[in-house]
């Protein structure tokens, strides 16, 4: 059935549209404004900045492309990948074809995810062409010794509850080492990374209060129902990747068996419940339930709300609450082609599972491979040795890392998406009351005494969780968080950008960038 959209119409009995009468003037001039809107946006989008998109070196560097994503394609016994396979790689990615992404050989079955989004354009915000990322460290700096010394610390202490940091030795130790590491990028205090600043993320309102967001913690208002925040947990001590065998079948993309779960649900307490919250969460699901959080206990919108001082008028479909659950969640496959884009096109970066095996391989003396001393020299790895009798870095899920490559990182740049468009929302000064943290088995929430959380500060914290909470699991580094929050934040000012032309309102949107500026719409 052709429908003519042209003008509004009337459905006839057979399920076309028919039309009466000619258009007024005044629905000439109305689709006339709808086609100046949406033309206005594009040349807005055509007009930005191309920029560079320079990668490290590395894929060209190696020869056996040691230090690039390689993931189920097929290896050799060290692990390195079948030069044809990955050249075939490269090959659908220079030509964008079908016909290549469907020649590229496979090793045990598991398949690549979704390499031709890369390729993919929106209707929305800046194209993803039209943002970069800055190069990704390299396996032999001392920057990606220190991101995967914070990694194989996060592995020794996944069972540490949050609540314990200050007392617990493994996380004294942590700090103590991290801290000695040259070019270490983590938040300090004095100088020195501590049980206080320990994994969080790199904004001023990560260091404050608990380690987790409240909006992980606090019960959810969905509709007519009331949410508890309690979920499904791995048990303690659920490990994988540790054995040379494992690693390589799942290199290569072999299968992998399940978690082993907790029969009964908890309160996110540690680094090992919220690897396994960010395993399976819908990758919006965390925005969404803050932005309702939120509206159910009334939290102020942004004082440049047309509404907030109106005395005859309140936002809904324009800035109102169906606004703000729509838009949180419209930019996140908006981030995902942008970060798409980076991963695939441009850096191709190796994941952690795949570094420590450099480093085991290194270390074992099977082979020799220019990681950074630093990370070869750790206590960490002498604790995982010891404990696992590999230099592997454990991972939290079965099959590792997901089948695409580490940098950028798709939940850090969803996660600064929607996070902007939930600061740029609500007043983030406005104190959140009554907040809580669980005890210690994570059964029940108990009243928290310590310094305020602000909506600002715990919606910045919200998006290093999720983010950071992926590096828990052993899946991504701490500079794949870092850009990608950044990448999601453009994505989410440009589409902002985008739609001011499209309200009838006067209005502007004001807030705190990450890195601590303020940015109005």
């Amino acid at each position: 059935m052709a429908l003519g959209l042209a003008w509004p119409a009337a459905v006839g009995l057979g399920g076309e549209p028919t039309r009466q009468n000619d258009p007024s003037p005044d629905e000439l001039q109305r689709a006339k404004q709808a086609e100046k809107i949406r033309v206005d946006a594009a040349k807005l989008a055509e007009k930005r900045t191309q920029p560079d998109h320079p990668d490290n070196g590395e894929e060209k560097l190696y020869a056996n492309k040691i230090a690039s994503y390689s993931k189920c394609l097929p290896h050799n016994r060290l692990g390195e990948v079948d030069p044809n396979a990955y050249k075939a790689l490269l090959q659908a990615m220079a030509s964008g074809l079908n016909a290549d992404f469907e020649s590229i050989p496979l090793g045990l079955g598991r398949r690549l995810t979704d390499p031709q989004a890369a390729f993919g354009f929106d209707l929305e915000g800046a194209d993803s062409h039209h943002m970069a990322i800055a190069p990704a460290p390299t396996i032999a700096g001392a920057q990606a010794a220190s991101e995967l010394a914070e990694l194989y610390w996060m592995a020794l202490a996944r069972d540490t509850n949050f609540l314990d940091y200050a007392s617990d030795a493994r996380t004294a130790a942590a700090a103590a080492e991290l801290s000695r590491f040259s070019d270490f990028r983590g938040p300090k205090a004095g100088g020195a990374v501590t049980p206080g600043t320990l994994f969080r993320g790199n904004t001023a309102g990560d260091l404050i209060g608990p380690y987790l967001s409240q909006f992980l913690w606090m019960d959810i208002p969905m509709g007519a129902l009331l949410i508890p925040q309690r979920m499904q947990t791995v048990v303690a001590g659920d490990e994988y990747l540790t054995a040379y065998d494992e690693w390589l079948a799942v290199q290569n993309g072999g299968p992998s068996g399940p978690n082993h779960f907790d029969a009964t649900f908890r309160y996110i307490r540690n680094l090992r419940d919220l690897a396994q919250w960010v395993h399976v969460d819908a990758l919006y699901q965390a925005y969404h339930q803050a932005c309702l959080i939120l509206l159910g206990m009334g939290a102020p919108f942004d004082a440049g709300n047309p509404y907030a001082k109106s005395v005859c008028q309140d936002g809904f479909g324009t800035f109102g609450g169906p606004h703000i659950l729509s838009l949180v969640t419209e930019v996140a496959t908006r981030a995902l082609k942008a970060v798409w884009y980076q991963k695939w096109s441009v850096h191709r970066r190796l994941r952690p599972e795949a570094m420590g095996g450099l480093v085991h391989l290194t270390r074992t003396g099977a082979a020799s491979y220019p990681v950074h001393r630093e990370i070869l020299n750790a206590q960490a790895l002498d604790r995982i040795h010891s404990a696992h009798g590999s230099y592997l870095l454990p991972t939290v899920f079965p099959d590792g890392s997901p089948t695409h490559p580490s940098y950028g990182a798709g939940h850090a740049t969803v996660a600064g998406a929607c996070v902007t468009i939930l600061k740029a929302w609500f007043d983030e000064k406005f104190v959140l009351p009554h907040p809580v943290v669980p005890d210690g088995s994570g059964l029940a929430l108990v009243p928290y005494g310590g310094p305020a959380l602000t909506v600002g500060n715990e919606l910045d914290k919200l998006a290093a969780n999720v983010a950071i909470g992926r590096n828990a699991a052993g899946v991504h580094y701490r500079s794949d968080y870092s850009e990608s929050v950044l990448l999601g934040e453009t994505v989410a000012l440009t589409i902002l950008e985008e739609q001011k032309s499209t309200y009838n309102e006067t209005f502007s949107f004001t807030l705190t960038r990450f890195d601590g500026t303020t940015v109005t719409i």
